[in-house]
């Protein structure tokens, strides 16, 4: 009986992994390391009506991608991040804005023994609010102590666990006793199927102006090389008219040579003036201000006449 109802359970996750990559083009692979029930419970309840979230066996995962590989040959990308605890979040939403609903819901969690650290942890200076009984366990661990009103005080800060680092017995019971709970769990996406592609998770991270920031760094380079070896493209066209029309320009000042767009600039080295009559309104308009604040200065005169008194007579 237990073995029917397995095979049955078997046939209806499959029916629905496989209907749920049917209908959505979107999937993000997400890690559910410490992740408990309750918090899985409250995603979901936030996905609603944006995405679906699916959890199961990696073997069922992977069983289901290969059948689906001639009608999705690109859903087979994934198969290399389907290990430990995963699960599948399927969309048609803008993933950027899935990820940040999944993300969002974190639980903090004490440090227990053997749990390898997600980030390092520091203990902070100051009051422990335990007896001296304590002093050989912060001992052990090299922790400055001191003794203040019959309280231990850690002297400075302590960097108790590193990252990436497995947490040791005596660390996670020195946290506890400190009631300190140093880490958070969540869903953590990591991997993102978009419409074929398949691209790591940080991407999600990158923003319009980052895109349009390095087409520009790009553009500047292709036109530099460009101008560099003699080459001409779309890139380095601009740069080279605008170097074309400085030459004119300058044999036009230089000589006789008279064209529309040479008028304005021989009009200003014949008549200089032309200058300060180009000039800002705003700025004249400052200025008078600022010279009618400086008339006032020749009144010191008075005080020229000779100090002829001794300072110390």
């Amino acid at each position: 009986m237990v073995k029917g109802s397995t095979q049955e359970w078997k046939a209806k996750y499959f029916t629905k992994l496989t209907a749920l990559v049917k209908e959505y083009p979107k999937v993000l692979l997400v890690g559910v390391q410490n992740v408990r029930s309750s918090q899985l419970q409250q995603i979901r309840i936030a996905l609603r009506g944006k995405a679906e979230l699916l959890m199961g066996k990696n073997t069922m995962i992977r069983k289901c991608i290969r059948v689906l590989e001639d009608e999705h040959p690109n859903l087979v990308k994934l198969l290399p991040f389907i290990e430990l605890n995963i699960g599948m979040c399927f969309t048609n939403e803008d993933p950027a804005a899935i990820r940040d609903l999944l993300q969002k819901n974190v639980v903090s969690a004490p440090a227990k023994a053997g749990a390898i650290a997600p980030k390092d942890v520091f203990v902070p200076a100051g009051p422990t609010g335990m007896g001296p009984e304590k002093t050989s366990f912060f001992q052990a661990l090299n922790i400055p102590t001191k003794i203040v009103k019959s309280m231990i005080d850690i002297i400075s800060d302590v960097h108790l666990i590193k990252c990436g680092e497995k947490v040791g017995t005596s660390e996670a019971v020195l946290l506890q006793m400190l009631d300190v709970k140093p880490f958070t769990y969540g869903l953590s996406v990591f991997q993102v199927y978009d419409n074929g592609d398949c691209y790591s998770a940080a991407v999600l991270d990158i923003k319009p102006e980052d895109v349009i920031k390095s087409f520009q760094a790009a553009c500047a380079n292709v036109a530099a090389v460009s101008l560099a070896i003699g080459i001409p493209t779309k890139a380095s066209v601009p740069h080279s008219i605008a170097h074309a029309f400085k030459n004119l320009l300058a044999v036009a000042v230089a000589t006789d040579i008279d064209f529309k767009e040479a008028e304005k600039c021989k009009a200003y080295l014949a008549d200089p003036s032309a200058f300060a009559s180009a000039a800002p309104a705003s700025t004249n308009a400052a200025a008078a201000p600022a010279a009618a604040a400086k008339a006032p200065e020749p009144e010191p005169e008075e005080d020229e006449a000779p100090m002829d008194f001794d300072l110390f007579g």
